[in-house]
């Protein structure tokens, strides 16, 4: 998992309409949140998102843009976004799971898929970090909220 303070890799994921989507395409623009789904059949995962789009306009008020990222591949994605109405964009690995790429996978009798978020500062650097094996964990709305509120106090 990433570390809070560190740089943010510069990772690479595709969105629904196959465009190429960078965490750093942000940089210098807008926070990033990226919510980590275990999977798009997760019915807690599916609330955690829920929750993100009610909070929308807040997030938009801090200048953070959300992201959602799923272990599925693009079109099951695309079509849970759309039968979901997620107005946010939904992205996946392009050669394996974004959860991967940043921790987010714990080996138990073989692997098992975590889910957390991350949010990254407009210069780059990760303000929070969490992640968890139990989807009733993943999504630590608290800490999400205290590092939105160091946005606004640091800049």
């Amino acid at each position: 998992m990433l570390d809070t303070g560190s740089p943010a890799p510069d990772i690479v994921f595709e969105d629904t309409e196959g465009r190429t989507v960078r965490l750093s395409d942000y940089q210098g623009k807008q926070a990033v949140l990226v919510y980590f789904m275990r999977s798009t059949s997760c019915p807690v995962c599916n609330k955690h998102v829920q929750e993100l789009i009610r909070s929308r306009n807040e997030f938009e008020a801090d200048s953070v843009q959300v992201l959602v990222a799923v272990p599925e591949g693009r079109q099951e994605a695309a079509a849970w976004k759309a039968r979901r109405q997620v107005p946010f964009p939904v992205l996946h690995g392009r050669s394996s799971a974004p959860h991967t790429m940043i921790g987010l996978e714990r080996k138990v009798f073989g692997s098992m898929q975590q889910s957390g978020s991350i949010l990254i500062d407009s210069q780059g650097v990760v303000r929070h970090a969490h992640g968890a094996t139990m989807p009733t964990g993943s999504y630590d709305r608290k800490g999400i909220a205290a590092a939105v509120q160091g946005l606004r106090t640091h800049g």
